[in-house]
């Protein structure tokens, strides 16, 4: 029994569940102002306590962790997908294509990519689709190399060799036989590209390029907190062990999955 697989599952299921059920899990309306509560802390009302304007954390947390994890899957989706083309046509035609495409990739690894990031997130406008987009167009690289290499050991293959002598397809033969056993280190490439682009997504936030508010989002919520850190505790300490716990359970799933293959 893989432990780690496990346990990271059952972190990231009950974190999906909370998320896709935020309306009926989160006690209060993530944004309603209580002008007698500001800053109350935990207290059987409001079971992580409120912020400077009376919301209730807890509410916003459960708000915030849809906004964590759609950022997370939906960024290293379409990262994943570029990778995935790019790194297959470079891998499997090789010569000049595969020159081109490398270099270009080089070129994009040599770019810090937070700071890639922070360009761009200033110049577009900070909604939550462009950070997606964002975030996904400058993450693709890893998966690249990563199929690249993947596909070069694997054409050479017996398998591949007769797909090509009963007249397959190069389509056919990157889809169906190629990309299909080169998924494992994928997968595990992008568990751990999930677990990045949330905490990409939250850094951006903490600086107030990301999420905007009031759309409550982890990132978000911590800076708001910068203001009281000496005197509302409990605004810092739970989104920051709600990214730590998230985190965690996308590397335990990385792990796990390595470890079976």
């Amino acid at each position: 029994m893989n432990k780690l697989l496990i346990t990271g599952i059952i972190i990231i299921s009950v974190l999906s569940i909370i998320a896709v059920f935020a309306p009926f899990v989160a006690p209060h309306d993530p944004n309603n102002i209580d002008e007698a509560s500001l800053l109350t802390p935990p207290s059987g009302k409001y079971l992580l306590g409120t912020d400077q304007l009376g919301r209730d954390i807890l509410s916003r947390m459960i708000y915030g962790a849809r906004i964590s994890l759609s950022v997370g899957l939906i960024a290293i989706g379409i990262a994943t997908i570029l990778g995935l083309i790019l790194g297959s046509l470079s891998g499997y035609y090789g010569g000049i294509l595969d020159n081109i495409i490398m270099r270009f990739t080089d070129i994009m690894l040599c770019f810090p990519t937070f700071f890639l990031i922070l360009a761009v997130v200033a110049v577009w406008e900070s909604s939550i689709f462009n950070i997606m987009v964002i975030i996904g167009l400058t993450s693709w690289m890893g998966v690249a190399r990563l199929i690249r290499a993947e596909i070069l050991s694997l054409k050479e293959r017996e398998f591949i060799q007769a797909e090509k002598a009963i007249g397959a397809s190069n389509l056919r033969i990157i889809t169906r036989h190629l990309i299909p056993n080169a998924i494992g280190p994928i997968l595990v490439n992008v568990t751990l590209g999930i677990a990045g682009a949330i905490l990409l997504e939250s850094g951006l936030s903490f600086l107030g390029l990301g999420i905007q508010p009031p759309t409550p989002s982890w990132g978000n919520i911590l800076i708001e907190a910068k203001s009281t850190l000496g005197v509302a505790w409990w605004l810092t300490v739970f989104p920051g062990l709600a990214i730590l716990i998230t985190i965690l359970g996308f590397n335990l799933i990385s792990e796990g999955i390595r470890r079976e293959l």
